[in-house]
């Protein structure tokens, strides 16, 4: 491990984007404390780094279970230097069935789960090096866009959560950044039945994070093309928003249609 090694927890660290991001980051010396719901893939990178790892698996929309990783890490490290919330889950809306036990399960995921972790992590960074808080959260908060109801409206309170949290914070020299990836090539977004337009590979999206943790940007924002179109379509007229959703919507798959 170098002298720049830092003192990382990272959720979400079973796959996609956060298992590439682990592996970048071990790579580069860093000492990661890694949690995700399965701990067989965490294992395999602790067998590979096993000076570098912490493992601490758990559900973290269980605040019990996000309070006692906070304590494992503090045993084993006294402090943090990076929170990076990465986990997260995606569930689409059938307007014609609306659950709300589905807007529910996915708060708790994506923001939530974030909440706790941020409590437990927020005075081991005050203790850390140079702290750095960042969250993972999505271009779909630039613009509404149709079955996303759950998803959107959870990644829109994270964007709402860090950008809020940035101000308070800022007095204490804890740097906030804001990560808004568009379409990336994960187990998750495998799952879509739709376009998924300028796609990233998974090792791309991860390494073009990686490479900006330390300039410690306020948003990091990806592809540019389709975060600049998205904008774009955000500043239309809301009539005309809405006839571009209405036209995305009827091309979307039905229940019936799906195999």
């Amino acid at each position: 491990m170098n002298s720049e090694s830092r003192r990382i927890w990272l959720t979400g660290a079973s796959s996609g984007i956060g298992a590439a991001l682990a592996e970048l980051l071990l790579k580069a010396g860093h000492r990661l404390a890694l949690s995700a719901r399965r701990p067989g893939p965490l294992r395999a990178l602790a067998d590979r780094y096993p000076q570098q790892v912490l493992l601490v698996p758990g559900d973290l929309g269980d605040a019990e279970q996000v309070r006692d990783i906070g304590e494992r890490i503090a045993s084993r490290w006294g402090a943090l230097d990076t929170l990076l919330l990465n986990a997260g889950t995606c569930e689409y809306v059938d307007a014609r069935t609306f659950e709300a036990a589905m807007i529910e399960r996915v708060m708790r995921v994506n923001l939530f789960a974030a909440g706790y972790c941020i409590e437990t992590a927020l005075p081991l960074l005050r203790r850390g090096w140079q702290p750095h808080l960042v969250g993972v959260g999505s271009s779909v908060t630039y613009l509404a866009l149709p079955r996303a109801e759950a998803y959107g409206a959870s990644k829109a309170g994270l964007r709402y959560l860090l950008e809020a949290l940035r101000i308070d914070l800022a007095d204490e020299g804890i740097d906030v950044t804001l990560v808004s990836p568009g379409f990336v090539d994960t187990p998750l977004t495998r799952q879509n039945d739709f376009p998924m337009p300028m796609r990233w590979p998974v090792q791309r999206a991860a390494a073009h994070i990686a490479s900006r943790l330390d300039q410690r940007p306020l948003e990091i924002a990806f592809p540019r093309p389709f975060i600049a179109a998205l904008r774009l379509l955000a500043h239309l007229p809301g009539r005309l928003q809405l006839a571009i959703g209405r036209r995305m919507a009827r091309r979307a798959t039905t229940p019936t249609e799906r195999p």
